[in-house]
């Protein structure tokens, strides 16, 4: 299943942030097939002198949508997250992944809801994602 992903981070050197989301995403959720261009972007939903870098990737992925979840989780825990954004509470973050579609599936269960549904409204999620969509 091709399934695309939303990475962001605003938290230490974000290009290295990145690079080993998309390193240990390639290695425990499937092959990362394309990747956008890193943008720049400054916080949404909150403020932070910290702006964000974002990107998106195309992975092809055996795992069924909970333990794409799952997976992705445990990489953000990994990296240092040490709690997901809730009801609109954003705040600074060392890496964020979100899981924007998992191949033509909607999904809706109270953890994951796929198509993402503010991806739309989210010009750091559309931008680099058109880069990569087939």
């Amino acid at each position: 299943m091709v399934c695309y992903l939303s990475l962001g981070t605003n938290l230490g050197d974000r290009e290295s942030n990145l690079r080993r989301a998309v390193s240990l995403i390639n290695r425990r959720a499937g092959r990362v097939l394309r990747q956008s261009n890193y943008i720049e972007t400054d916080p949404q939903g909150f403020v932070s002198p910290n702006k964000f870098l974002n990107a998106c990737l195309a992975v092809d992925t055996n795992l069924s949508p909970g333990e794409l979840l799952a997976a992705t989780q445990a990489i953000e825990r990994e990296m240092g997250r040490t709690q997901k954004s809730t009801g609109g509470g954003y705040s600074d973050r060392i890496i964020d992944i979100d899981i924007l579609l998992y191949g033509n599936e909607r999904i809706r269960r109270d953890d994951l809801v796929v198509p993402h549904p503010r991806m739309r409204e989210r010009e750091f999620v559309m931008r680099p994602l058109s880069e990569i969509l087939e």
